[in-house]
């Protein structure tokens, strides 16, 4: 297992493009060369790639050593109010996870769905029969199926919401996306260490130790609005949040051992560096080797 944080992109990086790389099966020797362990295939649109493909970048994954993962695609929908399209994510999650078992991937991150039309309760019980569906569909499985915690208010996905779901199941997995949350509480959710190990924390109580320690986050810059997220910024944004340093300090605080997944718009590859490099001086402030 890790035995420190890694960084990596979500998908591909305006610069992997400029360097004169063409196809996602040179992302991970374009990840391993920047100094970067991990990487996640966007899939946010659908699976489209052959598995002929997503074996070959699994193979190229391997052998650079980087960890990988996959977004299922957006329009998954675990509390759909229409049975007949709620219970199609199902399909969704399950080509997902053959997608994933291509790649060697170990997790597969997941929206949760909406809670516009419906209450909060309601949305919760519509998703907690979806998982079911599709865990009882899954079968036993190496790769973790990761709920992740979504950025606008009227969103299923409050980190209580994706902890209440991942009790389910110890298939289910919390992913975190430290932006989202920053976004649906307007800029207010971490000022500081304390807000982000409080995350840690909770996962470790709640679920598990090994849920904390070695959680799957992504972390961006957002714009939001009164309404939460509204779209991915890049690093050099220096009106919204939430900033890297204090979870930095938070994770070497905590000894945890988090991957984190950077979405930053079109500067993911860079900004992943940058995380990386604040990452190893939070290190050596704290003593930590």
């Amino acid at each position: 297992m890790r035995t420190e944080a890694i960084f990596g992109p979500g998908g591909n990086s305006k610069s992997f493009y400029e360097a004169g790389y063409t196809s996602t099966l040179q992302a991970p020797a374009f990840v391993k060369n920047l100094g970067l362990g991990a990487y996640e295939f966007e899939a946010g649109n659908g699976i489209t790639a052959k598995p002929d493909t997503l074996r070959a970048i699994g193979e190229a994954a391997k052998v650079a050593g980087v960890e990988m993962s996959l977004h299922a695609p957006y329009y998954i929908s675990l509390s759909g109010v229409e049975e007949e399209k709620r219970l199609k994510s199902v399909e969704y999650i399950l080509r997902s996870l053959e997608a994933a078992t291509a790649l060697g991937a170990d997790t597969i991150v997941i929206h949760t769905g909406s809670a516009a039309k419906i209450s909060r309760d309601e949305a919760l019980a519509l998703a907690r029969d979806t998982l079911e569906r599709t865990l009882d569909a899954v079968g036993d499985t190496p790769i973790a199926l990761g709920l992740e915690t979504m950025g606008k208010i009227n969103q299923l996905g409050t980190l209580p919401e994706v902890i209440s779901l991942c009790k389910i199941d110890k298939r289910l997995a919390p992913v975190v996306d430290f932006g989202h949350i920053n976004a649906r509480e307007r800029g207010t959710a971490f000022p500081d260490a304390d807000s982000f190990r409080r995350v840690f924390d909770a996962i470790g109580s709640e679920l598990s130790a090994d849920a904390a320690k070695y959680l799957h986050c992504h972390f961006s810059k957002i714009e939001y609005t009164d309404a939460g997220e509204k779209r991915h910024l890049t690093f050099a944004d220096e009106v919204y949040g939430p900033r890297f340093e204090p979870l930095a300090e938070a994770i070497v605080r905590e000894g945890v051992c988090p991957r984190i997944i950077c979405e930053s718009s079109e500067t993911m590859a860079e900004d992943a560096l940058t995380m990386q490099h604040l990452y190893r001086l939070a290190q050596k402030a704290n003593g930590a080797t």
